[in-house]
């Protein structure tokens, strides 16, 4: 489908003009496997997916109906597992994320990164997300990395800081900044990433990293500056992207995050070392999930993952539906309560869709009704992907009684191949859910949320009495505190 985007680089929602007509190169920025995926990634990645099924959507007789140029695309989805080089600091300093999670589980890294990458890829799975046509992990394409960085050392973009790392120098590279409208030459040293003693200039960034005396490091490989290295979180994405892509493509997806340090870094490097601009024509970045109005945290007792949302009865694709009643650009704010109604809503369309009929009708069938609602369907999503409209509009053909249930049924299924519900599946589904109970989350208190947060800094520096004590307090105003894997979990205590 041809569809109208807004990139930041340009700021504007514009056209889509692949690069080849009827083909999209898309990249989306993967998960560091350190640690639990959790339903913020899982919105970002929802949202991903939508974007690749519009842009793989494809109905010519539809299209001839409503006079909407539903084209096909072919499109290589190519996303990264970050599984080395992804420090804990966007100043190039810190602890690697991986080698941290090793110590936090008590597992080596190599294993750690193998089971998150696996849990996340079952996050996906359970969301109804497509599998990227190209996985591929920073470990496994070190070569790639490395190749570039000597590329851009030969073109005189980096210097070398001693014992630290290779850096790009930011002041070679005139547009440095652009997309998230830096002014580098007013920037301070370390007002957006942090001080690193030797860097020439504050924007400057890591492009290959040297192991530090007595680090020990697990994941280590040699290069012509050190023989024991490893690639800075940056170069991988640029690296495989154009392995796997070319020097230059269509989309990349990611957070909001990302724009001033690591997306704004793939661009210095990438064209730097290619000379082609630019590296990527549309850039579209997912906003926030909130969680209680708050920023989703361990030490809050506010992050879930997947396997919290089942275990209290929760089908994955009522969370699939709530995502999608927010625009992708816009943050959103998570609560056990608006997942409830979610899960409410999507039972509802479930027996809505179980209830038509069983045949369909021809495209070529639809009556007036039908069109105008196919129409507005589609004119939402070409809409930069504007998916509550286009949710609402599902509503309003379940309700309309000029539209027989026969075109009911065809339409709705065809809005299903792009918003990925599970549709065709309906009354399998309810039979699913009707074994399932949904547990009744209750909404946390502020006060309680500080204590919550309180506890676990204190567990965090081994005063357990002072734990102990929080835990009694939180347990005489009538609520509980789980210590788990993945953090704290709050939960109110039911009383007879």
């Amino acid at each position: 489908m041809r569809l109208k985007l807004y990139s930041t680089l340009d700021k504007k929602i514009t056209q889509l003009q692949p690069l080849h007509e009827k083909r999209v190169g898309l990249y989306a920025c993967g998960f560091t496997v350190y640690d639990y995926t959790h339903i913020g990634h899982l919105r970002k990645y929802t949202m991903d997916d939508v974007l690749i099924r519009a842009l793989r959507y494809g109905n010519q007789n539809l299209a001839e109906k409503i006079g909407v140029d539903l084209q096909s695309y072919e499109v290589t989805f190519v996303q990264n597992v970050t599984d080395v080089g992804h420090l804990a600091s966007d100043a190039d300093t810190g602890e690697d994320k991986l080698e941290k999670g090793a110590k936090k589980y008590g597992k080596s890294v190599w294993d750690i990164a193998h089971e998150f990458e696996a849990y996340f890829f079952k996050s996906m799975d359970l969301m109804g997300n497509l599998r990227p046509d190209v996985s591929c992990r920073a470990t496994e394409h070190i070569q790639e990395q490395l190749d570039m960085v000597i590329e851009l050392e030969r073109k005189g973009y980096t210097y070398i800081i001693e014992g630290d790392g290779v850096y790009f120098d930011t002041s070679k590279f005139p547009e440095y900044g652009k997309m998230a409208g830096l002014d580098v030459s007013q920037q301070e040293e370390g007002a957006r990433i942090g001080l690193v003693d030797g860097k020439r200039n504050p924007a400057d960034f890591a492009l290959w990293k040297f192991e530090r005396p007595g680090e020990n490091r697990a994941m280590v490989w040699p290069s012509p500056w050190h023989e024991r290295s490893f690639p800075g979180w940056h170069i991988e994405c640029s690296a495989m992207a154009m392995k796997y892509l070319g020097e230059q493509f269509d989309i990349h997806t990611g957070g909001i995050d990302h724009i001033p340090v690591h997306h704004t870094n793939e661009i210095a490097q990438a064209e730097a070392t290619t000379g082609k601009k630019p590296f990527v024509r549309y850039w579209v970045h997912h906003n926030h999930l909130h969680i209680n109005g708050e920023k989703m945290s361990k030490s809050l007792g506010n992050f879930f993952t997947i396997d919290d949302v089942l275990e209290r009865g929760f089908h994955p694709m009522a969370l699939r539906l709530l995502f999608l009643t927010a625009h992708y650009r816009s943050e959103m704010n998570f609560t056990w309560e608006n997942l409830e109604g979610a899960q409410k809503a999507y039972e509802k369309l479930l027996k809505a869709v179980s209830m038509l009929e069983e045949n369909s009708v021809l495209i070529s069938q639809l009556g007036e009704s039908a069109v105008t609602h196919v129409t507005a369907f589609f004119e939402s999503i070409r809409n930069d992907l504007n998916t509550a409209q286009a949710v609402s509009v599902v509503w309003s053909v379940i309700k309309d009684s000029s539209v027989e249930d026969a075109e009911k049924k065809t339409i709705l299924l065809e809005f299903d191949k792009i918003l990925g519900l599970g549709l065709s599946t309906a009354r399998e589904t309810l039979e699913e859910i009707g074994k399932a109970q949904v547990t009744q989350i209750e909404e946390i208190p502020e006060e309680i949320s500080q204590k919550v947060g309180q506890r676990e800094l204190a567990r965090k520096n081994k005063d357990f009495a002072t734990s102990d004590k929080i835990r009694n307090e939180l347990l005489k105003l009538g609520w509980s505190v789980e210590d788990t894997s993945v953090g704290p979990v709050t939960v109110k205590i039911k009383r007879p």
